[in-house]
């Protein structure tokens, strides 16, 4: 795996060993910046990158201009590697790493963490993204406006909380890309 473009771009990053982290490949991440970058979503963006796996989505919007990235994922294999390609990529000045469930994740207290990008890539199949789009929402982790890009299985049925709407939805392969919008319910 690589940081696909940007001040990263072409650096390598590492992965877990074994089957528990599926990263999101080069060719669909770049995709998918090309989509965010061209609505003007990545430059001094916060970012929160949950289920992180090995980073590759919070660093590649690091990498291409983002202001910082919040990394959370509960397991240990892909908290060590993520620390890793952050210090590896010399980007610990706008990293931070919670090590916590996505579904039970602590309210967000601090507002330089409010995230106007995130990125959510939970494991395919067992019913994730509905309540982790509520718990980033309901903890005050999401600013008004806030886009999520959400990658699931090809087969998803596009069902997301009322406070969010679907703005793109991409297919490569057998991945499915969401590009949702946070609008908080009044």
């Amino acid at each position: 795996m690589r940081i696909v473009s940007g001040l990263y771009g072409g650096r390598k990053i590492q992965a877990p060993k074994g089957r528990m982290v599926r990263p999101t490949t080069d060719k669909v991440r770049g995709a998918v910046f090309n989509m965010l970058q061209s609505r003007g979503l990545v430059d001094d963006a916060v970012v929160l990158d949950a289920f992180c796996g090995t980073g590759g989505m919070g660093l590649e919007a690091l990498s291409r201009g983002a202001h910082s990235c919040t990394f959370v994922d509960s397991a240990r294999d892909s908290l060590v590697c993520v620390k890793e390609n952050i210090s590896s990529l010399g980007a610990e000045d706008r990293a931070k790493v919670i090590a916590s469930d996505v579904l039970k994740l602590r309210e967000c207290t601090d507002r330089s963490e409010l995230a106007s990008l995130a990125f959510l890539d939970p494991p395919y199949e067992k019913g994730l993204i509905f309540p982790a789009l509520e718990r980033i929402a309901g903890g005050g982790w999401l600013a008004e406006g806030a886009y999520v890009v959400c990658e699931t299985e090809k087969k998803y049925n596009r069902v997301f909380p009322a406070s969010f709407s679907v703005k793109d939805d991409r297919i490569y392969g057998e991945v499915r890309v969401f590009l949702l919008q946070f609008i908080t319910p009044v």
